[in-house]
């Protein structure tokens, strides 16, 4: 299993690239399959990030960031289950 560090470092490439398309090798399996999606405050673009990938389903999360512009965003004024895109129940890395 990958090292959180290694999740941080895919993390900020990934942030860095937003709203391009993540051709990052994910750090637990290798495979092409990361998302990226925000949740939080429309108007003032702060929030929380789910970052995992969608093949072996390992990821992490980070708390109170700023979202870039272009970024998928969930709107946290929405109920949880009415919020798009969904995201996966994946394994946080701690």
């Amino acid at each position: 299993m990958a090292a959180y560090d290694q999740w941080l470092d895919a993390y900020s490439a990934a942030y860095d690239t937003v709203p391009g398309p993540l051709l990052l090798p994910c750090p637990n399996c290798g495979h092409q399959c990361l998302r990226l999606v925000f949740t939080g405050d429309l108007d003032r673009m702060v929030g929380y990030a789910h970052f995992w990938c969608d093949r072996c389903l390992h990821g992490i999360g980070i708390s109170r960031t700023a979202i870039p512009e272009q970024a998928v965003v969930q709107d946290i004024r929405q109920p949880r289950e009415n919020r798009q895109p969904k995201i996966p129940n994946y394994r946080l890395i701690q």
